[in-house]
């Protein structure tokens, strides 16, 4: 805890980093000690986590980085009956909406891919202590369609096209944002790590979904849905 004269500045975030890697807890840890914002309260690996423990260290803030077994979800489910106060941001996860859908039904706050950088875990943790949600924005997209699809009241031209915009999955709206970048099969196949046949299929796949008339008409049709893609 920092100080401003001699009145002690509580830290925005009381952060518990919870991996079985050494290397990213060690990370992770020396990464937050640089900000005098956040504090780190704890960390360990899984078999190692003691809820009681983790509540009376004032965590605010927990980092975790998987969501792949039933112990991970009883987990999450304690927490939030337990220790409703702490905020969790899962971080190196799937795209996979299922998955995501699966983690906001748990409380979780803040959702972050495999790809995000130390930076915006940081932000992350910033954001979700000011009571904020930290997500991809496309997966956000896709919550927000999912529960208007659910929700009761809409007409049937409104249904039909809430879910048109649902059906398609991150890693199609994914592969939507690149053909709008301007690049080749080949281009997408070397930046999604698939082959050039996956990508084609998934092109075709999705032309098939938004009743479109070739790959352009396609990014036309999924922007007229109110998706996002770059320009």
């Amino acid at each position: 805890m920092g100080h401003v004269g001699d009145l002690p500045v509580r830290p925005a975030a009381n952060v518990y980093i919870l991996t079985e890697s050494r290397l990213v807890r060690e990370s992770l840890g020396r990464l937050l000690q640089k900000r005098a914002d956040l504090c780190l309260a704890g960390a360990s690996g899984f078999r190692d986590f003691d809820l009681e423990g983790v509540a009376a260290s004032e965590c605010t803030v927990l980092l975790m980085d998987r969501l792949l077994s039933p112990d991970d979800t009883d987990l999450l489910q304690e927490l939030k009956t337990q220790a409703p106060s702490i905020r969790v941001v899962l971080f190196g996860m799937e795209g996979d909406f299922s998955i995501f859908l699966k983690s906001v039904s748990l409380g979780v706050c803040g959702y972050l891919l495999k790809d995000a950088s130390a930076n915006e875990i940081i932000t992350a943790v910033r954001a979700v202590s000011r009571d904020e949600a930290a997500c991809p924005p496309t997966l956000c997209m896709a919550l927000i369609q999912h529960v208007a699809r659910k929700s009761p009241g809409l007409d049937a031209g409104t249904e039909q096209d809430v879910q048109g915009k649902a059906s398609l999955t991150y890693r199609q709206l994914e592969l939507v944002d690149l053909v709008a970048r301007g690049m080749t099969n080949k281009e997408i196949a070397a930046n999604l790590n698939l082959s050039e046949f996956t990508v084609r299929n998934h092109i075709r796949r999705i032309m098939k979904q938004v009743d479109a008339n070739d790959r352009h008409d396609a990014v036309r049709m999924v922007r007229a849905r109110g998706v996002e893609l770059h320009s």
